[in-house]
């Protein structure tokens, strides 16, 4: 296997790798949240459906956790096998936020045991949802830290480069980086944001099944209101997100909203075809490229005539741009909509046709994560660091790639598969009327 290949399977393998991880990451990183806020919600009502609700969410978490540090495991693994060359470049820089990512798992993993294990052992429960708080915070450092990693790959500073090696390292200084605030702060909102629609996902489907319990209509209601108010916030830290790519990334944004030519009075380019180097079929919004890059509507915005064209990404992100804003747009809208017509009891919100919409919720959701993730990663190349090395030159040069390809994709198809077969029948063989009722019967008290 010449280089080119190795290069060219190393990608595909990495991109595998994160694709698969990104989702169990994404459900680790915002349940642990969903839950601790269900709990806190049925303590403040006295409301046993909302603990309910906390404890079925746990028991499911517990499987995409396990999941995720097997894959989490092997991007560690893929960074050291794959990527030799820019281990050994940038490996005394990043091991600090590797570190403290691992540091932050394990504290959320020992107060989720003991959050598991100690269930009806509180006669007050507010003890034990303080058990909960490490859980969340841990998790969410954990997409903070790795998060970390990324945004120096895309913004590397805190060290002096003599003669291709960094020295003079300041490792707090290489993590708090200009591309840190946006991208941890995007990563952990959306990660909110679709565990909420995930969760919402999963409530809506079980009433349009039949079980028209009340138990899946508040964890329904619950979970909307949370995925419109991170939505919300992802929305936001979206537009800082287009700020800091105009001045940190320009070619990135440019790439991204094909934009070619340098001017002021920049539109925003949404959809559309390249034929020849000219956008057809394309909507056009004007001004609105100038706002999401410096806030100003007639402000000039970099083009891609300015930079030399192999150092241009690959111009396919504008759909993966694309994809992400117009879901995270529609989700949006839809909660929105879900949220006012059931305080306005407005009944078409409980018709088949918009309980459908509100399942599609969670797997586009998904979708978008997974197109943002594309976007980061392709929008940065041709570098793997930025303006320092090459991904071609990061890569290794073993020619054993594709049977490693072959390996690890086997070995997510059997846990994708594994994970959904124990969830599925870790929740069809304990249904929610069952467990409510059998609570009952143990604590005399009236569940319904």
């Amino acid at each position: 296997m010449g280089n080119e290949e190795a290069v060219f399977f190393s990608r595909i393998l990495t991109e595998l790798t994160l694709s698969f991880h990104i989702i169990y990451a994404t459900i680790g990183v915002g349940i642990p949240l969903m839950i601790m806020i269900a709990q806190w919600v049925g303590i403040k009502k006295n409301d046993e459906h909302y603990i309910l609700l906390a404890r079925r969410w746990a028991r499911g978490f517990v499987i995409t956790v396990a999941v995720g540090v097997v894959t989490g495991t092997a991007i560690g693994l893929q960074l050291s096998l794959l990527w030799p060359n820019f281990m050994e470049l940038a490996g005394n820089v990043i091991a600090l936020p590797l570190f403290m990512e691992t540091f932050a798992f394990f504290f959320e993993a020992i107060f989720l045991g003991i959050y598991l294990y100690t269930w009806d052992r509180f006669e007050d429960q507010k003890k034990h949802l303080l058990i909960l708080i490490p859980v969340a915070i841990g998790a969410s450092f954990s997409a903070v830290f790795i998060t970390i990693v990324n945004a120096f790959m895309n913004a590397p500073q805190g060290f002096d480069l003599v003669n291709g090696e960094l020295i003079n390292i300041n490792p707090l200084l290489a993590m708090f980086n200009p591309a840190m605030p946006t991208k941890v702060a995007h990563v952990v909102a959306t990660a909110y944001m679709t565990s909420a629609f995930v969760l919402a996902s999963i409530a809506a489907f079980r009433l349009l099944k039949g079980s028209n319990h009340v138990y899946h209509k508040k964890a329904l209601f619950l979970t909307l209101k949370l995925g419109l108010i991170f939505s919300i916030a992802t929305a936001i830290i979206g537009d800082f997100s287009g700020k800091y790519l105009a001045e940190y990334q320009p070619e990135k944004l440019a790439a991204a909203e094909w934009h070619f030519e340098t001017e002021e009075n920049a539109s925003l380019v949404m959809y559309g075809i390249l034929d020849d180097g000219e956008v057809k079929y394309a909507i056009k919004i004007p001004y609105a490229l100038s706002i999401l890059a410096h806030g100003n509507p007639f402000a000039e915005v970099q083009g891609l005539d300015q930079f030399p064209e192999d150092e241009v990404p690959p111009l396919y992100i504008h759909y993966l741009f694309d994809l992400m804003v117009t879901i995270g747009m529609s989700l949006t809208a839809i909660s929105a909509l879900y949220v006012f017509a059931t305080w306005r009891r407005w009944s078409f919100v409980q018709t088949k046709w918009f309980r459908w919409i509100l399942v599609a919720g969670g797997p586009l959701a998904m979708i978008a994560i997974e197109a943002g993730w594309w976007f980061a990663e392709v929008g940065r190349q041709p570098w793997v660091l930025r303006g320092i090395m090459r991904t071609e030159d990061a890569a290794t040069t073993s020619g054993q790639v594709d049977i490693m390809l072959a390996l690890f994709a086997g070995l997510y198809l059997i846990l994708g598969v594994g994970s959904v077969v124990v969830l599925r029948r870790m929740f069809k063989k304990n249904p929610v009327e069952q467990e409510i009722e059998d609570r009952r019967k143990e604590q005399g008290g009236d569940i319904t």
